[in-house]
């Protein structure tokens, strides 16, 4: 791994709080901004490094060597900018997601738009195997945003599941890690257990989450090594997949309360046939504000840190 000094590790820190911040919205993955800000490979090697070899290495050699193993200064640096966004903006972005949402749905809208250039340009070669899978990757993400959320379920095998599957979809660009949550219906059980202390249940979906974290990064570094091309298809599509979940006009069908969290259950219309103010000249602006922010991130990355 790369040394840093202290700025660009604060690089590092700010692009966590851009992951945090997507993270926070619900249907766009922080993943993806790890992607096009140039850390999506270097976080998958890292957590890959968690394995037995590590705690050798910490037994054998101390805790400087195995910190430095597990590339450990990155992933605080980019944790802490996770968690400084998270507590920081997750009540200002509810508040834009209920008041200004149009606007807000917009900026993120512009954001993917260029997330899907800059990820697609990465594939080096183009044939109907790699089209293939960027149709796949589509149509298994609008799937997933199309799906209806489900009720409460507290089963301690499926809450497993639920963690292992929700952080999986938190490091793959497209696919938002808290909708996975809302869609298995265990988003209600969990966030209870998280007010109520319920140590037992916050385990189990911990235990799922470190679970599917190890083992997926272990699939998608394998990916990456062996069929490069293929995996930023496929990772391509999901994005464009999850276009869908993020369009700015919507018309609501259906409203369902699970635990604290108000789903809507609602349909894409066009901006021209949107009941009411439709703000199509400030959702330009804030889409092409979110389009642009990406490039400049990428610009960015392209540097070395």
């Amino acid at each position: 791994m790369e040394k840093r000094n202290f700025i660009q590790y604060l690089i590092v820190t700010l692009k966590g709080m851009a992951m945090g911040a997507a993270d926070v919205v619900p249907g766009v993955s922080g993943g993806t901004i790890a992607f096009i800000s140039g850390i999506y490979e270097e976080l998958i090697t890292s957590i890959n490094n968690v394995d037995l070899s590590l705690f050798k290495t910490l037994k054998e050699q101390g805790l400087k060597s195995a910190w430095n193993q597990l590339n450990g200064n990155f992933l605080l640096a980019l944790f802490i900018g996770i968690g400084i966004s998270v507590l920081s903006l997750a009540k200002l972005v509810s508040w834009l997601l209920e008041n200004k949402p149009i606007l807000i749905w917009s900026f993120f809208f512009g954001l993917v738009i260029a997330s899907i250039l800059l990820v697609g340009k990465e594939v080096k070669k183009w044939n109907a195997t790699t089209i293939f899978f960027l149709i796949l990757g589509a149509c298994v993400a609008y799937y997933i945003t199309i799906l209806p959320p489900s009720g409460s379920v507290d089963s301690l095998p499926f809450l497993f599941l639920s963690g292992a599957l929700a952080i999986c979809a938190m490091i793959l660009p497209g696919i938002s890690g808290a909708f996975i949550l809302v869609l298995l219906g265990s988003y209600k059980t969990i966030i209870d257990a998280v007010h109520n202390m319920d140590i037992k249940v916050i385990a189990v979906v911990g235990a799922g989450a470190i679970f599917g974290l190890l083992s997926f990064a272990k699939l998608l570094k394998w990916m990456f090594n062996n069929h490069k091309n293929l995996t930023l298809a496929l990772l391509t599509g999901f994005i464009i997949g999850s276009l869908n979940k993020i369009w700015p006009w919507k018309r609501v069908l259906e409203t369902r309360t699970i635990g604290e969290k108000i789903i809507t259950i609602d349909e894409n219309v066009s901006p021209f046939s949107f009941q009411g103010d439709n703000q199509l000249v400030i959702a330009i602006i804030a889409a092409l504000v979110g389009f642009l922010l990406i490039f400049l991130l990428e610009r960015t990355a392209a540097k070395k840190e």
